[in-house]
């Protein structure tokens, strides 16, 4: 399927997700983890849900991530260049909605690409080679360019069905990872 099918098909399989549904698979996601991934003292990128389109409830990780000393850097998008910057999460005061229903970073600390030892990605739907379907702004494309060689890229999944994704770019990041309710895949990297 092409990409624009794709985005359709998989937020309307969020909407019919409940509630408790949503709250449990963001559990499952959230320890498989840390039960797989060494991030105490590590710097990780991580997004903040957009609550109106059932995005995975990334607040767990950053609870959990902040108790164990991972140091978390939330991106702050550039709507009109679709670039990004990640501030150093230090509180909630420092979140504000965007006009895209994100929570974003308004002061802070700004971390470099090249900081990062991890970057926990969105993604609507992934397929078997580790290529993401996002919301198709690019932002996540970009700001991996610059990221570390070293750096290890998760997307989270909500769903355990991969997709075919017809309309790949020469531009399209693929991720090292992807966690599920129900387990982890890994991917080779080119």
């Amino acid at each position: 399927m092409k990409k624009k099918d794709l985005r359709l098909l998989f937020k309307q399989k969020r909407l019919e997700l409940t509630p408790s549904e949503l709250d449990n698979r963001s559990s499952e996601i959230c320890e498989r983890l840390f039960a797989n991934f060494q991030l105490e003292g590590k710097t990780i990128s991580l997004f903040l849900p957009i609550e109106k389109h059932r995005e995975i409830n990334t607040y767990k990780i950053l609870e959990k991530g902040i108790s164990i000393g991972t140091r978390i850097g939330i991106p702050k998008s550039n709507l009109s260049n679709s670039s990004m910057k990640h501030y150093v999460y230090e509180s909630p005061s420092q979140l504000k909605l965007n006009e895209l229903g994100i929570p974003e970073p308004s002061t802070g600390k700004v971390l470099k690409e090249t900081e990062f030892d991890y970057v926990i990605i969105p993604l609507l739907t992934i397929d078997s080679r580790g290529h993401r379907v996002g919301y198709g702004k690019g932002f996540y494309d970009r700001f991996l360019e610059n990221c570390s060689n070293k750096c290890i890229k998760i997307g989270l999944h909500l769903f355990e069905e991969f997709a075919e994704i017809d309309d790949i770019a020469d531009h399209d990041t693929s991720l090292d990872f992807c966690i599920t309710p129900l387990s982890i895949h890994r991917f080779e990297r080119k």
